[in-house]
């Protein structure tokens, strides 16, 4: 994926929290209560690269996968999609208009690819 952005200069880690530790992050990071399925940071270097931390939580992906929306290995590749292009400086508005955001319309369109690629 940070090929397909052209991203060579970016490294991106990916720690997989559980429900209770997710929710204290997301309290520490942002000051909301509750549980997130992500949260990410970066920090840009003296050098021009980019370093990047992306938080995920299994545990709230429950919802759609126990509804059928998606399984839970679509939801984990959506969230670290997700995650990572937050890193690379991708935004979007909350609500609803969030799934009509170039920032979804990216995601779902490198989940799909990713998808594809995988047995």
């Amino acid at each position: 994926m940070l090929a397909w952005e052209r991203a060579h200069d970016t490294r991106v880690e990916l720690t997989l929290l559980g429900a209770a530790a997710m929710r204290r992050l997301n309290r520490r990071a942002t000051g909301r209560r509750g549980l997130t399925d992500v949260i990410a940071f970066t920090l840009p270097q003296p050098d021009g690269s980019t370093l990047g931390d992306v938080y995920l939580c299994p545990a709230a992906t429950e919802p759609w996968v126990q509804d059928g929306v998606a399984s839970r290995r679509e939801e984990l590749v959506r969230l670290v999609v997700h995650g990572t292009l937050h890193v690379l400086g991708y935004d979007h508005p909350a609500g609803p208009g969030r799934v009509r955001s170039t920032m979804w319309r990216t995601q779902e369109r490198y989940v799909r690819r990713l998808l594809a690629r995988s047995p």
